[in-house]
């Protein structure tokens, strides 16, 4: 992403940090993002959440090549989306504001859940409520007053309707097929024994690793291939669905006319999934208006900097979720 020299101008950093890695970029507001760039490597967690210092490490020399890039001279505003800061944040909270003033000039900092950000790049700062769907599942919604999530509790405790959960229940079914038992699925038994090898073998491949969450959401594909011929198949997704509209209903605001959007890679499933949960979402929220995501989490980085750095920033703001500290120098 280039856009042209802005020399003289006070730019935004915008940072989505993911399971997957650390996407930045620097922009102007009114210009958007002028460049950007991506890591693979996921910010560290330890004994005190996300680690404020790892994250520095990544990001201080980023912002500065894409600052030069973009021709921007300072960067008075930053933007941090972090996956898990609702409870792995304080660490965060207490040091970052600091470091980005001390290392990069940065006086206005907000420091946002990855669910918040995810409904932003989706919608903005409007009432509604949207489920984000990925390996995991979080429902957020808000009415401008306050924020109210459902689930993203973990594929152990939640996330139901999830990649995960899918995968779990599609594996499940694979496992009473190969026993015998009721409720289970030849179909998805084939489709596991060739993902997988044999199925006795399968516990002891998946509990000892640590990415168990990312390798039963790597089986909700093969659920979906099923499901248009396959009634166990076809029942999983249904649940998956139900679960979905169940969580947005829990989130989603009662007056008015409400906005309704979907985000994530789940979705990419298709109609298998996506027909049941539009019967599901229209039985449940018939009030709320269905309509597109806007954007990614990291779109959703990109308006609340455009907005913090305008003093216009419309959202909630919430210790857990958008923590806006008072501004660095003042």
């Amino acid at each position: 992403m280039t856009g042209g020299a802005a020399a003289g101008v006070s730019g935004f950093l915008a940072v989505d940090s993911g399971g997957s890695g650390v996407r930045v970029v620097v922009g102007v507001p009114g210009r958007g993002p002028l460049a950007g760039c991506e890591s693979g490597e996921p910010v560290r967690t330890g004994a005190r959440g996300i680690d404020p210092g790892h994250l520095m490490e990544q990001l201080v020399p980023a912002a500065r090549a894409l600052a030069a890039e973009a021709g921007v001279e300072r960067l008075t505003t930053a933007v941090l989306g972090a996956a898990g800061f609702a409870t792995l944040g304080d660490a965060l909270r207490a040091e970052l504001p600091g470091a980005l003033a001390r290392h990069l000039g940065v006086r206005r900092v907000a420091l946002v859940a990855d669910a918040v950000t995810a409904y932003t790049g989706a919608l903005g700062p409007r009432p509604g409520a949207v489920i984000a769907a990925g390996t995991g599942l979080i429902a957020i919604g808000t009415d401008l007053t306050g924020w109210r999530r459902a689930d993203g509790w973990g594929h152990l405790l939640g996330d139901c309707g999830s990649g995960a959960w899918i995968g779990r229940a599609g594996l499940e079914a694979a496992l009473r097929a190969h026993d015998g038992r009721d409720g289970g699925s030849a179909r998805l038994l084939a489709r596991a024994e060739e993902a997988f090898g044999p199925m006795p073998e399968l516990p002891g491949r998946l509990y000892p690793r640590s990415d168990r969450a990312a390798v039963l959401a790597s089986f909700a594909p093969q659920v979906a291939v099923c499901a248009p011929d396959d009634p166990v198949a076809a029942g999983i997704l249904h649940a998956a669905a139900r679960h979905m509209a169940e969580s947005a209903a829990a989130v989603c605001p009662a007056a008015g006319e409400p906005l309704l959007a979907l985000t994530g890679g789940l979705f990419k499933l298709g109609n298998p999934l996506l027909v049941p949960l539009e019967r599901e979402l229209a039985g449940r929220l018939p009030h709320a208006r269905r309509v597109r995501a806007e954007g990614d989490p990291l779109h959703g980085c990109v308006r609340i900097a455009t907005d913090l750095a305008r003093d216009v920033l419309a959202l909630p703001g919430d210790e857990k979720l958008l923590y806006v500290p008072p501004p660095q120098g003042d």
